[in-house]
């Protein structure tokens, strides 16, 4: 009984992976690709990012420093509500400089740790951050993969973009954090009755922190695949427990979205959807909000660009899509994966999705006043 109980859990926590390989079958036998040119739907980059960054995010975490990072924190932190607010400032900012994925992959664990001393809702504190990634990211050409793709694209000056999206990304960031006191009371913290914890391994946490700019660095220089090679050879020499407690299947489950959406692309039935695009209300921001609740945000700005030359309307429905359901952005599924079962879909939706509707509300009104 309980070896039953352990697997339908582990059929529940993957559900999602279950469901891409069983929609791969009918979309590979229906789309004009052949078993040659899968590999080709993968951005290989995004998942060698991915798992360097998750090898990284887990030698901190298994370092003890986060653990420590969270008991000073507490020390000056009284409220949940002030915490919350602390997290999501910080998490929207640090994905406007690094992107929403990094961003995630730092302040993800950093909960969970507070999680080991404190009674705290940790669950919806991964929520709010992953909401709060996806409006501060918004706001930067290099926040997040949609927008660094129109950004190119586009030919537009770095100034440009960011004033471009700035009216979006405070009608956000200022939706969630009126969302703040509705999700967290005053409570008071109380900390939990365990001991002071691990002494703090200086040699990996100095050796992770200095591979985190050096990795960053030749990701950006397009050797991400090459990079995340060398960050597991490493580790199987200095710590194997590290790789150990990587969750590799969310790189299967990126992968399978890469490959699974691309065959969705490739459908004749679905390119011929473009031609409405015009006849929606918004025109291609409702489509960039529509179709990132289909195929995530990322694939469907870079689906959508080759039917308009409006990068500006693009890149605020990519945006606003990030909201809604759980696959409208990736950055969703990576911290709810990086939640480890604390967070549920269910919670994350009753969040995500009234900010989807209020927030492309109030993105429709400002179309007409600032772009």
């Amino acid at each position: 009984m309980p070896l039953f109980r352990r697997v339908l859990r582990r059929l529940q926590e993957e559900a999602l992976l279950a469901i891409l390989l069983v929609l791969f079958i009918p979309l590979f036998l229906l789309a004009p690709v052949s078993a040659d040119g899968l590999a080709a739907l993968v951005d290989w980059k995004t998942i060698g990012a991915l798992a360097g960054l998750m090898v990284l995010s887990r030698g901190l975490e298994a370092s003890g420093f986060l653990a420590f990072t969270g008991r000073r924190m507490l020390a000056e932190i009284r409220n949940e509500r002030t915490l919350a607010i602390v997290l999501v400032l910080f998490s929207a900012a640090l994905s406007a400089l690094i992107t929403n994925d990094v961003a995630l992959f730092i302040v993800v664990p950093i909960t969970l740790s507070l999680g080991l001393v404190a009674y705290l809702p940790v669950g919806r504190l991964v929520i709010f951050e992953a909401l709060a990634v996806n409006a501060g990211s918004a706001v930067s050409p290099i926040g997040n993969p949609q927008n660094l793709f129109l950004w190119q694209v586009s030919g537009a000056s770095f100034t440009e973009f960011l004033l471009t999206m700035i009216p979006l990304s405070l009608c956000l960031m200022l939706l969630l954090m009126i969302a703040v006191p509705l999700g967290f009371s005053k409570k008071e913290i109380v900390l939990k009755q365990i001991d002071t914890g691990p002494e703090i391994n200086r040699k990996l946490l100095i050796i992770s922190l200095l591979l985190y700019p050096v990795f960053l660095i030749l990701t950006d220089q397009g050797f991400a695949m090459y990079a995340a090679v060398g960050l597991i050879l490493l580790f199987l020499f200095i710590s194997r427990e590290v790789l150990l407690g990587v969750d590799w299947l969310l790189l299967l489950v990126f992968i399978m979205m890469f490959v699974d959406l691309g065959l969705l692309a490739t459908l004749p039935s679905v390119a011929a959807q473009a031609n409405y695009i015009d006849v929606l209300p918004g025109g291609i921001f409702s489509a960039g909000v529509i179709l990132s609740q289909v195929m995530s945000n990322v694939p469907a700005a870079i689906f959508l660009e080759a039917f308009t030359d409006d990068w500006q309307l693009l890149a605020w429905g990519a945006s606003v899509g990030g909201f809604g359901l759980g696959i409208g952005s990736l950055a969703n599924l990576i911290a709810m994966r990086l939640a480890r079962g604390q967070a549920r879909w269910t919670e994350f939706h009753i969040w995500s999705v009234p900010l989807l509707i209020t927030g492309s509300a109030i993105a429709f009104g400002l179309i007409f006043r600032v772009l």
